[in-house]
């Protein structure tokens, strides 16, 4: 390809990377106000949102207009600069919603934390006058505000929620409303969309979190018990089942701590996002995890006195680590909320493990009880779930 060819590409690909923005930013000037006129606007990046204002440098003061369409009368909607270093802790908001008595409220409130109760407050700058209105399905909020001095470049959230009462509820913790923040100086009306990026990263990081700890906990965990469980009755099998269920289950711990490791990462990465279900049981995995590593390491010898006692702890802990990790993968699905066609193949593979589960069993079952006839020349066995167990059938030494 020559150089003019690539110059050709590249200035192709500036201008549809342009294009969109710039006809967001048409239609958002399109927008006419019936109380004034603003110079400027910007079309948000997340929950059908915009924000107009007029920056006024003598007074180093905005008038604003914020517009938050496809909203009811049972949301409230929310917007606000934050003089600090952070998004929602800290932010200085305006709020507008709907009252019991059916009038439009519209006050400022101060956040501090990530669960406030966002009631009327002084913000930490001057507001001289905040209103609102509710028109075709959008809260518009209208604010003059005196920025803090020596600086037009501010972080700017966004928000709505429900509702109940009088009283804001917690807006959800996902989609767009993870994204809903970015930069705005309003002297050079200048804007970045930090929100998107921000989301974009973080997203590629609960999926990473995802498929690793599907693959280890939820695959390679329940495969090497049934590793175990299964081949031990075919004595060809013997001592490869052994290599096979600690290379199965060794390689879902390391897996499953590196996908632990970035659950803790993207935990710490999103304050005042609770998931304490997903968290209580990832961590109660990694613990019983870990007690099976060390149980490998303390595992007494076949015919040790307490070999027995061994196999029930091994045992329970085992099918416990992957009942909790099942359960948790569904947890982490409706969180994530990927495409259906992700959690309908994670179902797909436990189904296709469970029944080979099934037959397995039986198959094992059938050669352990024949196995037991001929050893005893056809005489009865009063208890040969007990012989089973103790070792025929993977339970044992």
């Amino acid at each position: 390809m020559d150089k003019f060819s690539k110059l050709f590409l590249v200035l192709i690909s500036s201008f549809l990377l342009f294009a969109p923005s710039q006809s967001q930013a048409q239609d958002c000037l399109a927008y006419t106000f019936s109380n004034n006129a603003y110079t400027a606007c910007n079309s948000l990046p997340a929950l059908s949102s915009f924000i107009h204002w007029n920056y006024h440098q003598a007074n180093h003061s905005i008038d604003i207009a914020y517009r938050h369409t496809g909203v009811t009368t049972s949301n409230w909607v929310a917007w606000a600069i934050n003089p600090g270093t952070g998004r929602m802790d800290g932010a200085q908001s305006l709020i507008a919603l709907r009252n019991s008595t059916g009038r439009i409220h519209a006050y400022t409130s101060p956040i501090t934390g990530y669960s406030p109760t966002m009631q009327p407050g002084t913000l930490s700058f001057r507001v001289p006058s905040v209103r609102a209105e509710f028109v075709n399905n959008q809260m518009i909020l209208y604010a003059t505000i005196e920025l803090p001095p020596g600086r037009t470049s501010f972080t700017h959230v966004w928000q709505h929620g429900d509702l109940s009462g009088d009283a804001p509820q917690a807006h959800p913790f996902n989609g767009d409303h993870l994204r809903s923040f970015g930069t705005i100086d309003f002297a050079t009306g200048r804007t970045t969309n930090t929100g998107a990026a921000s989301e974009g990263s973080r997203q590629r990081k609960r999926n990473v979190h995802g498929v690793l700890n599907v693959v280890s906990w939820g695959i390679l965990m329940p495969l090497g018990a049934m590793a175990a469980r299964y081949l031990k009755v075919f004595k060809a099998a013997n001592p490869a089942w052994f290599y096979l269920h600690a290379t199965c289950q060794t390689s879902a711990y390391i897996v499953g701590v590196a996908g632990w490791g970035t659950g803790l990462k993207l935990g710490s990465d999103s304050p005042g996002v609770e998931r304490t279900t997903h968290r209580n049981i990832g961590i109660t995995l990694f613990a019983l995890g870990t007690l099976q590593v060390f149980a490998l390491l303390l595992r007494p010898k076949p015919d040790h006195k307490y070999r027995f006692y061994w196999n029930i702890y091994h045992h329970a802990i085992g099918y416990a680590v992957i009942s909790l990790s099942i359960a948790n993968i569904f947890e982490g699905f409706d969180i994530l909320d990927p495409e259906k066609k992700w959690k309908r193949a994670y179902i797909g593979v436990l189904v296709f493990l469970g029944v080979n589960a099934v037959l397995l069993e039986a198959f094992t079952w059938f050669v352990v009880l024949k196995r037991k006839r001929e050893e005893t020349g056809g005489r009865s066995d009063k208890y040969p779930h007990a012989h089973a167990a103790n070792g025929m059938n993977g339970y044992g030494a």
